[in-house]
């Protein structure tokens, strides 16, 4: 059986390299331009090749899936964290909020089926913040009712404040460090 690859559509661009790595030793004329994205889907971090003669801007959604592309030539390879200029790093964290915020409604489903992992661990737990007693207290309240949207579970479960803020920030955790041992959203 074929193992699925996941293949990014749409990624948002961290950082904008008009002319190239400034480490790279080549003569300036010789460098091309270099995107580092993150991918919409899987959290995948990216480096791309833009177009001749195009440019892109930072947070920009980029289409990067299968057919024409207007803005990149190739996807080039995949990044690790520490690839990461330090303009990337420090976008990344708004970046990835805004990709948790438009796709609410699946992060809102993880706070409404979120399991155990092990018999003392449960997925909420893995959440920055998020100890046994706030992770009692969701549990509760998603008994009474599914939790709508972030502001709902903002409202209902008391000392939640900003949960899109709490993904982003676990998502992050798992971008940084490739040994993780429980892996939630990034895969």
């Amino acid at each position: 059986m074929k193992k699925e690859e996941k293949k990014e559509e749409y990624v948002r661009v961290l950082d904008y390299l008009p002319y190239g790595y400034p480490e790279d030793p080549r003569p300036i004329y010789q460098k091309k331009p270099v995107v580092q994205a993150i991918g919409e889907r899987y959290f995948t971090l990216l480096e791309l090749i833009p177009k001749e003669g195009k440019s892109v801007n930072i947070h920009q959604r980029v289409y990067i899936g299968e057919g024409e592309r207007e803005h990149i030539n190739h996807v080039k390879r995949r990044l690790r964290w520490n690839e990461l200029t330090n303009a990337a790093r420090s976008e990344l964290p708004y970046v990835v909020e805004e990709i948790v915020k438009e796709r609410e409604k699946e992060f809102v489903e993880f706070f409404n089926k979120a399991q155990p992992i092990t018999p003392r661990l449960n997925a909420l737990e893995l959440l920055p913040g998020v100890g046994k007693k706030l992770m009692w207290t969701i549990l509760e309240e998603r008994q009474k009712g599914e939790f709508k949207s972030f502001g709902d579970l903002s409202q209902r479960v008391k000392g939640l404040h900003h949960p899109e803020k709490l993904i982003a920030k676990r998502i992050i955790e798992e971008l940084k460090d490739e040994n993780i041992k429980y892996r939630i959203f990034v895969r």
